[in-house]
């Protein structure tokens, strides 16, 4: 499916060449065992091939008049052959099984990769649903297709091989009667082939969509049982699912033409063996043992033929969520177009920076700011007035439309993930507690830090409830276990930006869930260990900008005042209307 046929904001879907690609070099990561699976399913092939080959000469030996002592000894060579079966096809599925397993574990690692790599303008745009179907759904199938389907097709492709091969040698003739079945075989598959991935995908695509529609749902119940909106998102969901019925319902009437019309074919074969062998037979120049042999061989040969075709569907399934996968591939914010400069200093400079949200018009109309290296600033304004926005942009969240926002004349968005993550660190309202220790909560922000750091970093934010857990840094939170408060999970975020140690902070609303006098105390607490470094807060809350070094006033998307607490007072301008209004009168 084209990107111009997608909905806009999904993530990308790999291309069919891209697709072959990965699965080329996963599978080539691992040739060695590759190659050994495939060598033990070629002997457990050959071994199977001989059963039908002996059959033939004991039934010739019969017709001749042969001792019984020849047909024992062929007997013995038919349980031989079999027992070389069991135990090569054994160990072959063991390999090839450990095989795909390995191949599927190192996909779900790549995925795991790539999606924290995605920017987060990307993933916002595609929604939770988009990203939550890749990983629960499509990484699963995709990891059958190297795990079962990449052993099956090719275990049942040797077996077609070896066993045709074995009626070519028994007879020519009747081996050519095999190829009477390709071109109903062929034709059905390329009708099933043409439409198959583009029904896969939208199935794919639609259960994003339920995914996603099911989570705002739930996520905005309260919102929708305020304003009354049951009967709306109801509809929504109906909307969805019907969607999702519909492409459903279209990969359901593909495999029912699909099957049926193979099925009518296996016999094909079988029947021309044993129309053309009778008459080869009675002409004497076949005999009656190579006409069963090569009949046996049909129905053998159709066994593994029928797996690979019933695994077309299977494997167009597994491909169909592959190019998912590998699409988070071309969303990455990879390495190859940032820059190689590094920022020298924490300066945050904006010139004529304008930013406008896919559904919208302009939210930021020319913005021009500089932060010197250590200062803090603090951003005030209205609801609505492109303070969040701002420190998007700064944070490298998101990318301005025009103009440039850069870190120590480095601009942001050039930086790769890792450096501009180490540069630069955003904290909302909205935090996230992992289901793990508090310790591994917070060595997320610094793998090497000691206890005595940790705690230091939980005391700095004021997290007095951690010197109560009943395991110390190691009690279990989230999930299952201890859950946390609003208020807590804030300040663990707090505490992963002193482990950080980035050279700019942004805070958005970062104090929000603590109550008023906690908020207080966080924030000087915070000033004194982020002393040096530059802060951007979002002020929702006066005294935030009163404690600020300087103070920008945004309003309709433009900085309309910048000077600190005193100065901005005797202008008497737009935020000293807004300290009037937190106060009740004009207060230094």
């Amino acid at each position: 499916m084209t990107a111009e046929t997608r909905p806009t904001g999904l993530l990308p879907v790999a291309e069919r060449a891209q697709v072959r690609r990965a699965f080329a070099a996963l599978l080539l990561s691992e040739k060695r065992r590759a190659a050994c699976a495939l060598g033990l399913h070629l002997v457990a092939a050959a071994a199977g091939a001989v059963a039908p080959l002996l059959l033939g000469e004991i039934i010739d030996t019969l017709a001749s008049g042969g001792t019984a002592e020849g047909v024992d000894r062929l007997a013995v060579g038919i349980a031989a052959a079999v027992a070389a079966v069991i135990v090569f096809t054994w160990a072959g599925t063991f390999v090839s099984h450990r095989l795909g397993e390995l191949l599927s574990a190192k996909m779900r690692e790549q995925f795991v990769d790539r999606s924290l790599r995605l920017p987060m303008p990307v993933v916002e745009r595609a929604g939770a649903g988009d990203l939550m179907t890749r990983s629960s759904a499509d990484v699963p199938e995709a990891g059958t297709l190297f795990r079962e389907g990449v052993p099956e097709v090719s275990v049942s492709l040797l077996n077609v091989l070896v066993l045709f091969g074995a009626m070519l040698w028994v007879s020519p003739l009747l081996g050519l009667c095999m190829l009477v079945a390709v071109p109903p075989i062929t034709i059905g598959t390329r009708w099933y082939l043409r439409r198959a991935r583009h029904g896969y995908l939208r199935e794919r695509e639609a259960e994003s969509n339920v995914g996603d529609t099911i989570g705002a749902s739930a996520d905005g119940a309260r919102t929708t049982e305020a304003y009354r909106l049951e009967d709306q998102r109801r509809r929504a969901g109906d909307h969805t699912v019907a969607e999702h019925w519909s492409a459903t319902r279209y990969t359901l009437f593909l495999r029912s033409v699909f099957f049926p019309f193979l099925d009518a074919t296996y016999a094909l074969p079988t029947a021309a063996v044993l129309l053309i062998g009778g008459a080869l037979y009675f002409d004497g120049t076949v005999s009656l043992g190579m006409v069963a042999s090569c009949a046996v061989l049909t129905r053998q040969i159709m066994f593994p033929l029928d797996h690979i075709l019933m695994w077309v569907e299977r494997v167009q399934r597994g491909f169909a969520a592959l190019a998912r996968v590998e699409g988070v591939a071309e969303a990455e914010d990879t390495e190859a177009h940032a820059t190689a400069d590094r920022p020298e200093g924490g300066d945050v400079a904006l010139r004529d920076v304008r930013f406008a949200y896919p559904a919208g018009g302009d939210v930021l109309h020319g913005v021009d700011l500089e932060v010197p290296a250590g200062q803090r600033l603090a951003v005030v304004g209205p609801s609505g007035a492109g303070k969040s926005t701002l420190a998007r942009l700064v944070s490298g969240s998101d990318v301005p439309r025009a103009g440039t926002v850069a870190i120590g004349g480095v601009e942001v968005a050039a930086l790769p993930l890792d450096e501009r993550r180490r540069r630069v660190t955003l904290v909302t309202q909205e935090h996230h507690v992992f289901a793990a220790s508090l310790r591994d909560n917070l060595i997320l922000a610094k793998a090497e830090a000691g206890d005595a750091e940790l705690e230091s970093a939980l005391a700095a934010v004021g997290a007095d409830w951690a010197q109560d857990l009943p395991c110390g840094l190691d009690t279990e939170l989230g999930g299952t276990a201890k859950e946390l408060d609003a208020a807590s999970a804030q300040q663990i975020a707090l505490a992963r930006i002193i482990l950080a140690d980035p050279d700019v902070v942004v805070l958005d609303e970062a104090t929000a869930m603590l109550d008023p006098r906690a908020a207080r105390d966080t924030e000087r607490a915070l000033g004194a260990v982020l002393a040096g470094r530059t802060v951007i807060a979002i002020a929702h809350r006066l005294h935030t900008a009163h404690d600020a070094d300087r103070i920008a006033v945004v309003e309709d998307g433009l900085v309309a005042e910048l000077g600190d607490h005193h100065e901005l007072l005797e202008r008497d301008g737009h935020y000293a209307d807004l300290w009037r209004a937190w106060h009740g009168e004009l207060a230094a």
